[in-house]
């Protein structure tokens, strides 16, 4: 009895305490965990807006003029209710921008470091003045990306008929914002929006 006891006691506590089985997935396999802001959203945004701005005649024209635009990017306001990265976001349209070789970027958030550095290569003695990078050498943004995203959510369920009654219904609308300034004459010059809509069903009793 006393073994019986004791092997029943260690498959419970090995069953509560979990022998986690850990394995690797497709990182562009879809996403559908729940309703809220995912990879898969992330990465479709972030490749739809992108195409979106190439394929603009803006970039179209630098690139018949064999120019690559300069563009500083501001960050994405966050307008729904769920604690997004959007600097995620951000940073996987910016890789693909790169990438495609037709634009450049300017890295706003490291001016500071970018300045700190500039001052210790000019005047701190241990740097020879030969190789320290002279200020006013930096290229000026010719256009500013910025945006924003908003979601609304709406839910139904848990009255009415049976069905209703036991099953709660959520929907979320996104809609993902995304401009492109010139900063010469303060003309937008591109413009364009991605929507996402996700419902997820849940039984009130957990199934």
């Amino acid at each position: 009895m006393k073994n019986t006891a004791l092997i029943s006691t260690v498959v419970i506590a090995a069953a509560l305490g979990g022998c986690a089985s850990v394995k690797y997935g497709d990182p562009q396999a879809q996403e559908t965990v729940n309703e809220r802001f995912g990879s898969t959203d992330l990465q479709m945004t972030a490749k739809s807006m992108t195409e979106s701005l190439l394929a603009s005649p803006v970039i179209g024209e630098a690139t018949a003029a064999n120019k690559r635009p300069v563009l500083f990017v501001e960050r994405i306001a966050n307008k729904t209710d769920e604690h997004i990265d959007t600097e995620s976001v951000l940073d996987s349209m910016t890789t693909k921008l790169l990438q495609s070789g037709r634009v450049r970027l300017v890295d706003m958030s490291r001016v500071e470091s970018a300045r700190s550095q500039l001052k210790f290569q000019n005047s701190d003695e241990l740097v020879d003045p030969r190789t320290a990078i002279k200020f006013g050498q930096m290229i000026g943004a010719e256009y500013m990306y910025y945006g924003n995203l908003s979601s609304i959510v709406k839910e139904a369920g848990g009255t009415g008929d049976i069905y209703n009654k036991f099953t709660k219904t959520k929907s979320v609308y996104y809609k993902f914002t995304l401009k492109l300034m010139n900063l010469k004459t303060g003309l937008v010059e591109w413009q364009d929006e991605q929507e996402i809509r996700k419902t997820a069903k849940k039984g009130l009793l957990g199934m």
